[in-house]
């Protein structure tokens, strides 16, 4: 009979392992049984929390999830501009939580998976329309592109994932930041000097 007050931690513990499995192994190819091994718990009592292995996996992407978008929540609100808004959701995705080596590999993994798990592909399209909604909410006063802006950085926030599982070495959490910094400040400059042109050519045609 587990401890009474026990299963929160227990939960934790197997979700921790699972990450930690997966990001060793760099597939779902690990068994009820390894997670639990690394959790330090049964594998009935594994089994007991969470039924399934794909029901802990399931509960593990739910939970990195619910990690990122507490940080998320946290950042905006203290974002005092649009443009420190849209900062706060590029570095959230870069933390020191989220960009860390196992949880970089587990991300990956899920993405293969949800090609095959309609539970996973669901949850993975609930992050990327929460991760679209936030950085609309800075971008839309910024440029007129905010939509196309807001799907490329998605893309380079993804697409430095992806570099980085293929590289060794401790992830480069400010460097990532820094490059997609960079594509932003690209694009509010040259909406800014858009806004700028078009307000002389409207006053040209005024006069």
């Amino acid at each position: 009979m587990p401890k009474l007050g026990m299963e929160p931690l227990r939960r934790k513990a197997l979700i921790d392992a699972a990450i930690g499995a997966i990001g060793e192994r760099g597939s779902l190819d690990v068994t009820m049984a390894e997670i639990a091994r690394r959790a330090g718990v049964s594998s009935a009592l594994a089994h007991h929390y969470f039924g399934a292995k794909d029901d802990l996996l399931h509960a593990t992407m739910r939970h990195i999830l619910a990690k990122l978008g507490h940080d998320a929540r946290a950042a905006l609100g203290q974002a005092t501009t649009p443009e420190a808004r849209v900062r706060a959701i590029i570095a959230v995705n870069f933390s020191a939580q989220q960009f860390a080596s196992e949880t970089i590999a587990a991300w990956l993994t899920f993405y293969v998976e949800a090609q095959r798990s309609e539970r996973l592909r669901r949850l993975l399209r609930i992050y990327a329309r929460r991760l679209h909604s936030n950085l609309m909410s800075g971008l839309r006063p910024l440029t007129p592109d905010a939509d196309l802006v807001a799907e490329s950085i998605a893309a380079l926030i993804d697409g430095l994932y992806i570099r980085r599982a293929l590289k060794d070495g401790a992830p480069d959490a400010a460097s990532a930041i820094a490059l997609v910094n960079d594509y932003l400040d690209l694009k509010i400059k040259a909406s800014n000097a858009k806004a700028a042109t078009d307000s002389r050519n409207h006053s040209i045609r005024s006069q």
